[in-house]
């Protein structure tokens, strides 16, 4: 079960750009990771939107109080957060619950990629998003050996 553009619509409703059913592969913090049909959110250090582009993110998380920049296309789906660590955690508890362990071999989920520097600041919200990135980690890997 994959994330979906639609899903994000729901969580975020500060949006602009399509709504269409874009399937999110991955979520990644870093624009230099490949991310195929990936959902960028840049924590702090985590390079340009441009990069992640290219790289393959279909959609990004934004900070409402910094400037998208001018070569964003209009169609590029774009949700507003005030609150970038926050998103990432509302995000997952909402991707939890959507699978509620309903994972089979033959499904595709979505991959997280979240890099662990950002994780390891010593403050609740981001152990819940550690907490958090490792279920999800533990119940894609229990679907690779299951396709294996």
């Amino acid at each position: 079960m994959l994330l979906s553009v639609k899903d994000l619509a729901e969580l975020f409703p500060n949006k602009q750009g399509v709504e269409d059913e874009i399937w999110i592969h991955e979520v990644c913090d870093q624009a230099s990771v490949l991310q195929g049909r990936g959902l960028f959110v840049p924590l702090e250090n985590s390079g340009e939107l441009s990069e992640a582009i290219a790289n393959g993110a279909v959609a990004v998380i934004w900070d409402k109080n910094t400037q998208l920049p001018r070569y964003t296309p209009n169609h590029f789906p774009v949700f507003y957060t005030d609150n970038l660590g926050l998103a990432v955690t509302t995000i997952l508890e909402h991707y939890i619950e959507k699978l509620n362990g309903e994972i089979d071999k033959n499904m595709s989920i979505t991959n997280f990629k979240i890099s662990d520097k950002k994780l390891l600041k010593k403050n609740r919200q981001t152990y819940d998003i550690a907490v958090m990135h490792n279920v999800i980690t533990e119940q894609q890997e229990n679907n690779e050996r299951r396709r294996g």
